[in-house]
């Protein structure tokens, strides 16, 4: 490893291989390393056998269920808006010619107990059960304010500079009833908050654009599309992306290896098989008298006198760099644990109920429905992606948890489900990266959120490029180089 790189990258999810594909386009010279044999990272896909070893302990699931390869299970399943920034980010690497997609059925948006297809149109506002017949007249008044609304177009303003009236105030135009707030800003402008409320009203009817426009886009029942065989084909088709421009791909670098870690009195005693001295040790649990699970990382990250990087050693040998990309898991000592996310996975043998027999949708619980600080997700794909046998559906459940029983948290969205064959629970601790990228070079990714949708994934690509590159991601592409099949 004489090579000097411009980056290194470490960890292949989607965010570390999206990056790669960007960089490796714009000229630079990328080296991507991963301790796994396989590519995704925590963003992988799974086929049934793999399902079941990871949560029942055994590679042995039911006949009943079907082939195992027929499986393409998301770990972290995130739908993508047709004319959204990752659509825009694949057309300018010209990654789709590695990629089927296939439009997504249905958006619903759950209100007092019922699902309902969210309306993003006036046309739609006024068919929609959501809304009583004076309430329907007010939202398409301000819909037709949203879709006519043009930046560079100053009559379609109304008066109004966005830049400085908030979304409430907005809103408070109209008189729209909360509840319709409450679907318009969480399955529609898909704010996972309502912290949008109070900030300039430009970002929210930019937002409500996107999805009206991305809903128009395959004349489908909703503005999202999703490839074939599932998300980990994404970062495959990065990963060829980069190679293709000059990237070096390292797969199945010395995989973690366990190690015992006991407590004694004021002792901490380690004891591994291996030889070599971990580079880096994250402990995931400990009591006092506890034996802990920890992780020897096979590479280490390098720095000079100054803190700032330099290289990455593996295997004894030390690759020099400019700078290094990676996932919180490679750097902890760089991140802080912000939160968890829950996640139900479920196999089933019919569509979600009251979704019109959507083979694949996406709902959306917003957190005032429930009495949660935080919205909940459903998402289900089915063999019309080809993630699943014919005739099975796999589901899932995700929300940010908020209390110790995630599980019981999941409930409000698992009983809307209707039967279900399998399930699987799945708690992933979330971080942010708390280093000064301008002082030690090191570009971390944030863990990825509950939402089942890439917006708020590719908005933290975009940042990272941005510091990365120390300039803006050129997304004016032509939108009708990508398509997707509506059967």
């Amino acid at each position: 490893m004489d090579e000097e790189y411009d980056v290194i990258v470490l960890g292949t999810g989607l965010k570390e291989c999206i990056l790669s594909g960007l960089l490796s386009v714009d000229g630079l010279k990328v080296l991507h390393m991963d301790r796994n044999d396989y590519y995704g990272g925590e963003s992988t896909s799974l086929n049934l056998t793999q399902l079941w070893k990871r949560f029942r302990g055994d590679d042995t699931p039911p006949e009943s269920l079907g082939a195992s390869r027929e499986y393409n299970v998301d770990m972290i399943p995130k739908f993508m808006m047709a004319n959204g920034s990752l659509v825009r980010i694949l057309i300018h690497t010209d990654v789709t010619k590695y990629l089927n997609f296939k439009a997504v059925d249905g958006s619903f948006v759950y209100n007092k107990g019922k699902i309902y297809k969210v309306p993003a149109t006036d046309v739609e506002a006024l068919k929609s059960p959501l809304m009583g017949l004076f309430e329907k007249r007010r939202a398409r008044k301000f819909f037709i304010y949203v879709q006519d609304y043009e930046d560079n177009d100053p009559k379609s303003h109304e008066g109004l500079d966005l830049n400085k009236v908030t979304a409430r105030e907005l809103i408070s135009r109209y008189g729209l009833e909360d509840d319709t707030i409450d679907f318009i800003g969480h399955a529609l402008a898909l704010h996972i908050d309502d912290n949008y409320l109070d900030q300039p009203a430009l970002e929210f009817v930019k937002r409500m654009k996107l999805y009206a426009e991305s809903l128009a886009r395959f004349q489908g029942g909703s503005p999202y599309i999703y490839p074939l065989y599932g998300l980990g084909e994404l970062p495959q088709a990065f990963a060829r992306l980069s190679a293709v421009y000059g990237g070096t791909y390292m797969l199945n670098k010395p995989e973690c290896k366990a190690i015992e870690f006991y407590f004694s009195g004021e002792m901490f005693i380690l004891y591994s098989s291996r030889s070599q001295w971990c580079t880096s040790l994250r402990i995931l649990n400990f009591g006092e008298t506890d034996v802990v699970n920890a992780f020897l990382l096979a590479e280490k990250v390098e720095f000079d006198g100054d803190g700032k990087v330099i290289g990455v050693t593996s295997e004894g040998e030390t690759a020099k760099c400019k700078k290094v990309v990676c996932d919180p898991s490679y750097l902890p000592d760089k991140a802080e644990k912000v939160g968890k996310v829950a996640r139900a996975i479920c196999i089933m043998s019919h569509p979600i109920p009251n979704t019109h027999d959507s083979h694949s949708a996406q709902v959306i619980l917003p957190q005032k429905q429930l009495g949660r600080k935080s919205d909940m997700y459903l998402f289900c794909c089915s063999y019309a992606h080809n993630v699943a046998p014919k005739g099975k559906f796999i589901a899932f459940v995700s929300t940010e948890a908020e209390t110790d029983n995630p599980e019981e948290e999941l409930k409000p969205g698992i009983d809307l489900l209707g039967p279900i064959d399998e399930i699987f629970y799945d708690i992933l601790d979330r971080y942010v990266p708390t280093n000064d990228h301008a002082s030690d070079n090191c570009f971390i990714s944030a863990s990825y959120d509950p939402t089942t949708h890439f917006e708020s994934t590719v908005n933290d690509v975009i940042q990272m490029y941005s510091n990365i590159t120390g300039k803006a991601l050129d997304l004016s592409v032509d939108l009708s180089a990508a398509s997707a099949a509506a059967e």
